[in-house]
């Protein structure tokens, strides 16, 4: 198989299913976003030195990969939308309960807190503004096509588990908070 098919040199790309839109319709933007998002989080699970969390990031890669596949496809094409992996609130309950764990060994967070510290911490700083910005692009796509209500809830998720696992890994790393404090 080559990579290169040159069905996209004009400006278009073709959706799981074979619909064919512009590289810059809503749902190329959407899908696009989690396939980078999978990178921040590819990045931020190297930068991981426990293996339980790498192996939890592993899974959510898999996860955010999944939920890509489900954006990537014409809602229209039923057939295409068979081969598509199974998704259900288990995914949405498997972050809870990881935030749960971690929130269990965190301090009460009383302030805003700037990223940094850490090369890991700002690595889940970074993929969870993505993740945000994931969100905000699947809210605008639900506006206008079909999404399933999972995968927007998987994703706000997400980005919350993203800002625990990052005062987590201010934790284990033993980097202190820094308190965000206005100007005066």
């Amino acid at each position: 198989m080559k990579i290169y098919t040159k069905t996209g040199d004009a400006g278009s790309t073709a959706l799981f299913g074979g619909t064919r839109v512009p590289k810059h319709h809503l749902r190329v933007e959407t899908y696009g976003c989690s396939d980078e998002l999978n990178a921040h989080l590819g990045l931020l699970r190297d930068h991981c030195t426990a293996e339980d969390l790498r192996t939890f990031l592993h899974r959510i890669q898999v996860l955010v990969f999944d939920m890509g596949s489900h954006l990537a496809t014409d809602p229209s094409k039923e057939k295409a939308a068979a081969y598509l992996p199974a998704i259900s609130d288990n995914e949405v309950q498997l972050l809870e309960q990881a935030i749960d764990d971690m929130q269990a060994q965190l301090p009460a967070l009383k302030h805003f807190i700037l990223p940094g510290g850490h090369v890991a911490v700002s690595q889940a700083h970074i993929a969870r503004t993505v993740c945000r910005r994931c969100e905000r692009l699947i809210t605008a796509l639900a506006e206008h096509e079909s999404v399933n209500p999972i995968i927007l809830q998987f994703f706000n998720r997400l980005s919350d588990y993203l800002f625990v696992l990052s005062r987590y890994l201010g934790k284990i790393n033993g980097v202190k908070e820094v308190k965000w404090e206005p100007r005066d």
